[in-house]
Order: C-alpha cells, then structure tokens, then sequence
C-alpha cells in the first residue's frame, strides 16, 4: 500500500529469543497431606510442609530494593482443587485500607493481596485472583502478557481473616474453573502485595517499576511434583428465571409484565479448551453505563460485561486497536434480542488459541433477524510474540428487497484480517503489524485497513509511534470503527525523572503528535500536546496539560450535540487548550480528584469544563463516590452559551463479601434524563446469584418520568 510501514525486527532479535527474565525463582508445588479448610487458619499439617515463597522486592516506591513488609505465600493442591495461603504482615499501624467488600475492587485503592497465574508458560494468557484485607474477592482472565479482565468470574472460594499483626488469605480454586494444558509441569507464576499505609506494592519475583505487577513477562516458576489432574468431564449448567415489571409513561403504554428463563452450559472439551453455549440469555443484572457530556464528532465505546462474551474475550474483541476494532461483541444483541449460540474458545496446544463464535439473533420492526459469526486463531512466535487471524460475519435472514423497507443495515457484512503482535522477552518492546478487509454490498474499493505501532519503555524511556490507514469504504457492521477515510500518524516520546529521596518519586514530560490526513494526504486533523506528570511518594498525581488543535470538518458537526444547529464542513478550527489534573493519595479515608480544562473550541469558541471526584469509605461496609462534570461552552449564534451538568452519585453497600447493595444516581443535562439505577446482589454460593434491579429513568424538564423497571433474577451453577 501506498501508506504501508513494514516493521523490520531483526533489530529485535535478541530481544525476542530471550530467556525468560525471571526463570530463577522458582516455587515448588507439592500434593496436600491433609485435608485443607478455608478459614484463613493456617494449622493444616500440608501448611507446616509446604514451601514458602518470601522475601518479596518492591516494585513502588522504587524496584532497587527489598519490600518492607514482609508477605509469605504457600500453594498445594489436591485432586480437585489448587490451594494458596498467603500471610501479609502489617507494616505501620492504624486500620487496614479498603474500599468496601465488593468484589474485584481497585487495585490502587486497597489494601490487597492478588497472585497471577500463566498455566500454559506462554507469557501471554492466564488468570488472575486474590482479595483485599477485608475479603472482598478479585478474579479475572488475563491477556495481552498483563492485562487482567475482571468482568469474568467463576466458582471458587477464599477466607481473609484478619489478626492484630497481619491478615492471611486462603483460597481454594477449582481445577475445573480454570484451563491448563494436560500434562504440563511448569507454570508461570507471581503474587503481588500492595499496602497502603507502607505506600509499597511488592512481588514475589522482580518487576520494573514502568510495568503492572501483572506482567506475565516477569513470573517466576511453578514447578509441580507432578502434572497437575486431570479435571476429568467438567460440564456446568447455569439456568436463570426472571420475572419483570416495566412501564413506559413516555409512550403512555400499560404496566408490562414478563416471566422468562434461558440456560448457560460450560462443556469442557479439554482441560484447555472450553465450549459455551446459552439459550435466551438476559443481561438485565449487568451494570448500567456511565453516562458522559459527549463533545465528541464520533460515537463513544462503552465496555462489554456480559458473561458469556467475556471467557477469552480478548482474541476475539482486542483484535485491531481501540479505535479499530473489527469485531465487539456489544454489537450482539445491540438492535435485537439473542436467541441463542454457542462459543468454541481455548488453547489447541502450548502455541495454537482458537476461538469461534455463532450467535442468532431474532428479528423486530427495525431489523431483521441477523447471524453473527467470528473465527480467530492464533500462533504463538518467538519468545513472546504471536501471529492472529480472524473472520467476522454477519448475515441477515428474510431480508427486505424494497427499498421502503430497507434496514439501516446490509444484507451481509464480512471482515477478514491478520496481525502480527510484538511483545519482547522482558516486555520492553511491544507493537502490531495489522490488515483487514471488509465485504459489503456496494461498497466495494478502499475497502482495506492497515495500521501498525512499536513502543519502548523502559524505567526512564517512552518512546513510541503508530500509524493508521482506513479506507473510506471499509466497513466494520459488527465492530467498532468510528471514523473512515483518513490516515493518522502519531509519534510521542516521554521521560521520567527518579529523584534519590524527598517527596516526589518521579517526573518527567511527555510529547505527543497526532495528525489526521485525508486520501490526498491533506491535514484534516492535528493534536499536539505537552504534558508534565508528577508522581508522589504518598502515591498522589499531578499532571499539567498544554495542547494545540486544529480541526477540518469533514462533515456538518453540532458542537454541542444538543442545539441540533451545525458547522458546515469544510469549517477550520484552531485553538489552544491547557489542562491541569490531581488525583489524591489513595490510603485515606476521603479521596478526591479533579481535571480542570479551559481553551478554545470550534469557530473561535471557548470551552470550560472541570469534573470532580469525592469518595469516602466507611471502611469496609459504605463506598460513597460523587462524581460531578460541568462543561461550559461558549460559540457564536445560534449557539450561545451552553453549560452541561453531568452528576453521578454512586454508593455501595457491602454488608458482606457475599451481599451487595449499589445505587447508581445519574443527572445528564446534555442527555435530558435523569436515572437511578439501584442492585441487590446476593450471592448465596459460589458463581450463584440473587439479583434484585430497580431502573426509572426520568425527563428532568419538565420533570417527569419516562420508563420503571423491576426486575427479579435467580441464577444458580450446577457442575459435575
């Protein structure tokens, strides 16, 4: 292609064929001598034999030293369960900091021990679970060698009992909750602790500073006596009833009522690969989106958390970039309901993944019934590295042929791609070479896609660039591909600072380039940006901000998105932009933060906007977070002057790690509704839910409201 970079990694050669980084620290594994209870009392006689994974590094503040306290760490398994004991001594005194009970909480707000597992050694996929001081649980899917999905959960169980001088985690984790190749005697493994009070996150085996303690690159070695056991038929069957209760006054329509029920099963064809199935699945339980006050010309991504989509999610949804991503599976279901499907996902062997997904949606007065199927594969390479391809289609049945009736969607879309992953043995080089194609009826010629990056990053060093190319015609239906027909670039390089003591920790600038360009390469976008972040011991960020735009439209643009008057394309913008952020240390009770943005705006306007963050924790049962973004914006007639509220109040009630309230408050001026969305969930046994969801949505001038909802869901896991 014209346009095309092609990357050159012989330079990268060492680099890639690497050793594993942290192949020296190794834990031995060995089967239980005696039965083990979870109850965070470590007196079993397979505790007093097992080996002790100790003397932790610290990897914040600083990663040149050895981590001031001390956490110790003891695996043992039997023939159906993986069993981990950890004792975190305490460091300075005063109370535990958590937020509440809920689970998979933020990892930089808590007190928290968290352990990661890479049961194919492959340094790229595995698990994640641990809990806070207070027993709020954390697990998720991990990808990408340490990006952890925590919208996944499964069965397992864990205890955190707490003691004046420490608190000990014991979990047990079901062999069948989890996948691992048959036979294999090593996995990669590290645990991670991070205190608050001491303001130190520390691992087992050794991580930079610049990576996640996530980082699948820089496990140690589980070493097991013997292959770990063969979970034998692992089938779970996961009904749901549900009965609801709606109202839609806007529409003056009556009091709806409905009882329905559908089915997940989890069949495991192997030990490491898994078929799931569902039948009329209902996501009603699943959180509601955070509203924003959207200025953008381009529609906003919100993340998938539905279950079913979400087990090896990423092969399937993190093919491409953010902004290129020919398959999201949010797009399911989006205009119609599900029926049914069934989802084929895993590893084949230590370097093939597969993943292939049919799902079938029935029809309604705007579509019509639709077929959805995705097929990705993957091939690990070199140390850490790895070749994609996938295919993506969808298809609509009964389709109307006069053109009166036609839906705002093709008969057929298909994507077809292929992307090569660059990721080093010790992670310092990362990148993706990507092409994709699409097939639609007459949209036929720049219909391709091709876009690639490389980034450095070591302990001082950012340096980075990326590249995109989207032909005007490629078409990504069942994707998220918000902008066609243009050509970015966008290098940026950034240095930190590691002063030897005091109170900041480190900083340094960063300095990006963003540029749009049409097929003629004529500029039609341009960010240019330097920024200055300090980072304090006590783990507080401040990050000042100062930009240059300029925008060519492309297409008539309302910028409000509110008064429905437009700028005409062709319309040239510039101005100048200075943003200033803070973000509290997080090991207090009350935390807050806070952007404050001011500049010009589209056709010499101007724009204010400032958005605030308050929390505070009645630790560990009440998280209250306030959240409130006012933008103001000013431009010519008919414009005028504009000022958007968005304020979101959310309080969770956690009485146990069992029992959870939430209630979500949001006021969207720009949006015109008000919503209060409130959930109960119990969990009454592991992966078993009771759910309790009340939905009003409200028209807040006049105010009024618009549609309530009620909902009951019952969901239970039975397994073999």
């Amino acid at each position: 292609m014209k346009y095309q970079i092609t990357f050159v990694f012989c330079f990268f050669a060492l680099q890639l064929l690497a050793q594993k980084k942290n192949s020296r620290y190794v834990y031995h594994i060995r089967e239980a001598t005696s039965a083990i209870k979870i109850d965070g009392i470590p007196d079993e006689d397979t505790w007093q034999h097992a080996d002790v994974a100790q003397n932790f590094y610290m990897v914040l503040p600083m990663d040149t030293a050895m981590a001031n306290v001390c956490t110790e760490v003891k695996m043992a398994y039997d023939q159906k369960n993986l069993y981990v004991l950890a004792i975190c001594y305490k460091g300075p005194p005063g109370p535990n900091m958590v937020e509440s009970l809920k689970r998979d909480f933020s990892f930089q707000k808590n007190d928290n021990f968290i352990f990661f597992m890479d049961t194919f050694n492959d340094q790229t996929n595995g698990y994640s679970f641990g809990a806070n001081a207070a027993g709020a649980e954390w697990d998720g899917t991990m990808y990408n060698g340490g990006n952890v999905d925590l919208n996944w959960t499964n069965k397992w169980v864990s205890t955190v009992k707490d003691y004046p001088d420490k608190y000990v985690f014991e979990a047990s984790i079901p062999f069948k909750s989890i996948r691992y190749k048959k036979g294999i005697t090593e996995w990669g493994i590290n645990f991670s602790r991070n205190d608050l009070k001491a303001t130190e996150k520390s691992a087992w085996a050794p991580v930079p500073r610049q990576f996640p303690t996530a980082s699948l690159a820089y496990t140690g070695t589980l070493i097991w006596d013997k292959p770990p056991p063969d979970p034998g038929s692992n089938v779970s069957i996961i009904p749901y009833a549900l009965t609801s209760f709606s109202k839609d006054y806007a529409e003056n329509k009556n009091l709806a009522a409905k009882v329905t029920g559908g089915v997940d099963a989890k069949i495991a064809v192997s030990s490491a690969l898994n078929l799931d199935l569902t039948l009329n699945p209902d996501f009603s339980q699943v959180d509601a989106d955070k509203q924003v006050v959207n200025l953008s010309r381009f529609e906003l991504f919100y993340p998938e958390t539905r279950q079913f989509f979400l087990e090896n999610g990423d092969q399937f949804n993190n093919f491409g970039y953010a902004s290129i991503r020919p398959f999201f599976s949010r797009r399911i279901g989006l205009q119609s309901n599900i029926i049914g499907g069934f989802r084929l996902s895993g590893k084949l062997d230590k370097d093939w993944r597969i993943g292939v997904m049919d799902m079938q949606t029935n029809s309604n007065d705007t579509v019509p019934a639709q077929n959805f199927t995705v097929i990705a594969l993957q091939r690990k390479i070199l140390a850490r590295s790895n070749i994609g391809f996938i295919f993506v289609n969808k298809e609509a049945f009964n389709y109307p042929v006069e053109p009166s009736r036609q839906p705002n969607n093709s008969r057929f879309n298909t994507n077809a791609g292929v992307e090569f992953n660059l990721a080093s043995a010790a992670n310092l080089w990362t990148g993706k070479e990507l092409i994709l194609k699409s097939f639609t009826p007459g949209k036929t010629g720049h219909d391709f896609t091709n876009a690639g990056n490389v980034q450095y990053a070591d302990k001082y060093w950012l340096i980075g660039a990326q590249y995109e190319d989207v032909g005007a015609n490629y078409n990504a239906e069942t994707g998220y591909v918000p902008r066609h027909g243009y050509i970015k670039l966008n290098p940026y390089i950034g240095y930190l600072f590691l002063p030897n003591g005091g109170s900041v920790l480190s900083h340094g600038p960063t300095i990006n380039l963003t540029g749009y360009y049409n097929g003629a390469f004529s500029p039609t976008d341009n960010r240019t940006y330097l920024s200055y972040q300090v980072t304090f011991r006590d783990r507080s960020i401040l990050t000042g901000l100062v930009e240059h735009d300029f925008v060519k439209l492309l297409a008539p643009f309302d910028p409000t998105n509110y008064i429905g008057a437009v700028l005409p394309a062709g319309n040239v913008s510039h101005w100048n932009n200075a943003e200033l952020s803070y973000f509290s240390k997080p090991q207090q009770l009350f935390t807050y933060d806070f952007t404050f943005d001011e500049g010009g705006y589209y056709d010499s306007g101007q724009k204010i906007s400032l958005t605030t963050d308050f929390g505070y924790r009645f630790q560990p049962v009440v998280n209250i977070l306030w959240s409130t973004t006012v933008s103001s914006v000013k431009l010519p007639q008919p414009w005028g002057l504009n000022t958007f509220w968005l304020i979101g109040p959310k309080v969770d009630v956690t009485l146990t790690n069992k029992f959870f309230m939430t209630g979500y408050f949001q006021y969207n001026e720009q949006g015109k509704n008000f919503n209060i969305n409130t959930r109960i969930q119990y969990r009454y046994r592991p992966a078993s839910d009771f759910f309790i969801v009340y939905t009003d949505n409200y028209l807040p001038g006049p105010f009024s409201v618009k549609t309530r909802m009620l909902v009951f869901k019952f969901t239970y896991w039975l397994n073999n």
